[in-house]
């Protein structure tokens, strides 16, 4: 019998004590290069290694990027690692690095329009999300095309599949048409999920305060028609603000609702930002950029770790991240009084 994963005891745990249960899920996204390309590795800060130089600077490339993932493997605090169904196949195909790891691994199952970040691209802002999707089920499984889906998964079990509601009839119905083929896929494949939902990409035509309830009810109205067999093993969403995440919570005690990180901000932000969504019910959180772009990434998740452990506070740890980075000879983005500043969602924080 192959051995839980944390992941999966963290769940069963929550489950059967949504109320009480201490437990907090992790997931570090790697899977930016299915949204940003060349800039998802993040800037490079050292000399530029190649002759293209624009304004905006230059970047890491693929082979850090995946050195970056394999860090985060070893060192073994996050519960999830999201990956591009190509990253997955050379990380866990080839290199087998969850083999004998804790961390589950996950690729992204679809990569809609509003997350087609390019430079000089308008997709995310000024048109209506569009469903479309890369990989398929069997690539992430297997690596290839199959009939046979009773062997064992060599690549991931696990994907994201995102939504974005933009109340446009045309738009979010085929969305809905597109998430319903793919859940039924999923289910004959044996394949699990966790779902994304945005808040809208582009202006839905309603005051922003009901954007929280205009989601929320998404939410709830998509899954009341779905059974337990083709349900998404948690939530990942924007955090609205301390009110509509207990209300979404305490709807539904069994329905797990993780928050997304976002833009990157202070490290503050980033460790208030845990901090307050486990306080108000959250029970996951999947950061991408915030950890991307740190100066440490590891410090970074470990400092996350002992935040939703109870062990440090917010402000506590960014003054510890700090003190890393200076006995690493790190040089901080920010001194330390500026990155003790919150700069995003500040109305969300109480």
């Amino acid at each position: 019998m192959i051995p839980q994963k944390r992941l999966d005891q963290k769940l069963a745990a929550i489950h059967a004590d949504p109320h009480g249960c201490k437990e907090f899920i992790i997931a570090d996204a790697k899977d930016a290069d299915m949204a940003f390309g060349i800039t998802a590795p993040g800037p490079h800060r050292g000399a530029c290694r190649h002759g293209f130089n624009e304004s905006e600077g230059c970047y890491k490339t693929l082979t850090d990027y995946r050195q970056q993932i394999r860090e985060v493997i070893r060192q073994d605090i996050v519960d999830i690692v999201l990956l591009s169904a190509s990253n997955l196949e050379i990380l866990g195909m080839r290199e087998k690095l969850f083999e004998n790891s804790d961390i589950t691994p996950a690729a992204r199952a679809n990569d809609t329009s509003d997350i087609w970040v390019v430079r000089g691209g308008k997709y995310p802002t000024d048109y209506p999300s569009r469903t479309f999707r890369s990989a398929t089920l069997d690539h992430i499984k297997y690596g290839k095309i199959t009939e046979d889906h009773s062997q064992p998964h060599i690549g991931a079990d696990l994907g994201l599949y995102s939504i974005t509601f933009t109340n446009n009839l045309d738009y979010d119905h085929q969305a809905l048409m597109a998430f319903q083929d793919f859940r039924i896929e999923a289910e004959k494949k044996k394949f699990r999920y966790f779902l994304e939902l945005f808040n809208p990409n582009v202006d839905p035509g309603i005051p922003n305060k009901k954007v929280a309830g205009f989601l929320n009810d998404h939410i709830v109205r998509t899954l009341a028609g779905v059974t337990e067999a083709g349900r998404p093993v948690f939530l990942k969403i924007p955090y609205n603000g301390p009110g509509p995440l207990e209300e979404l919570v305490s709807y539904d005690p069994q329905l797990i609702v993780g928050i997304l990180g976002g833009s990157s901000g202070t490290t503050l932000d980033a460790f208030q930002l845990i901090h307050d969504a486990k306080k108000y019910g959250a029970r996951v959180a999947l950061f991408g950029r915030k950890i991307n772009l740190s100066e440490h990434p590891l410090a970074f998740i470990e400092l996350l770790r002992r935040i939703v452990d109870g062990e440090v506070s917010p402000v506590e740890a960014v003054k510890a991240y700090h003190g890393v980075l200076q006995t690493l000879g790190i040089q901080p983005l920010r001194s330390l009084q500026q990155d003790l500043q919150l700069t995003t969602n500040k109305q969300s924080y109480k």
